[in-house]
């Protein structure tokens, strides 16, 4: 039988993620170093740390983008590192969202076709797709700039848009790498509570990187990564 994305994301009891030992250098440079963590289905994590923590090499080997130099990482009990190229794209395409600080549009397109694209690769038929991605873009209230392109909005609506494309495919985990860091503190919060208050009506796990304590108090919980390891992991109330 030939892998498919399906063969990855057989139902498991345990975590939905987890790394364990993870190490991984850039050079001589150390960004991970024997970490390990768990990730349970539902959780939102804010992962912190100073520059160059490592935090974002972290995200991003949970995310399958990165492979590292040692250690495993699971999702949904199966091994990212050792299942092909084709089986990662398709989770990051299917099972997974992005967000990233500058939101990454694709400035050609307009909104509503940046956010229906992710449906359109998955197969689904373009009026679906941009049925879809109208009603993603209203519950983040930035349907007035459905027909613009990015560098027709502002940092905030682009922002949104961004999240949106992140959230309408309606993935198992939402990897977040400082989702608010281009914006301002009103702009930040409110996509901060779009997004989580989104990611929970959906039940998707949402990883967050940032440096912020104010953006960090959207989690369940809180990790801290100081030199490549878990330097604090707890629980917010």
């Amino acid at each position: 039988m030939s892998e498919t994305s399906e063969t990855v994301m057989a139902e498991t009891v345990g975590p939905l993620l987890e790394a364990e030992d993870l190490s991984r250098r850039f050079g001589r440079t150390v960004a991970l170093d024997g970490l390990s963590l768990q990730i349970s289905g539902g959780e939102v994590v804010a992962v912190l740390g100073p520059s160059g923590s490592g935090k974002s090499t972290l995200l991003l080997c949970l995310a399958g983008v990165l492979a590292p130099d040692d250690g495993d990482v699971r999702y949904r009990g199966r091994s990212l590192v050792a299942v092909s190229d084709t089986v990662r794209t398709r989770l990051r395409r299917d099972e997974f969202g992005f967000v990233f600080q500058f939101g990454q549009l694709v400035p050609e397109l307009t909104a509503v076709d940046n956010v229906s694209l992710p449906l359109r690769l998955a197969g689904l038929r373009r009026r679906d797709a941009v049925g879809r991605a109208h009603e993603f873009l209203a519950s983040l209230g930035v349907e007035d700039v459905a027909e613009k392109r990015a560098g027709e909005m502002s940092g905030g609506q682009a922002q949104r848009v961004a999240v949106a494309r992140a959230l309408v495919t309606r993935p198992r985990v939402i990897f977040a790498d400082e989702p608010t860091g281009s914006l301002d503190s009103i702009n930040g919060e409110l996509v901060m509570e779009l997004l989580v208050s989104t990611a929970r009506r959906q039940a998707s796990t949402v990883v967050i990187v940032t440096h912020e304590p104010q953006i960090a108090a959207y989690a369940d919980r809180e990790i801290v990564v100081r030199d490549g390891r878990l330097a604090h992991d707890a629980v917010l109330v």
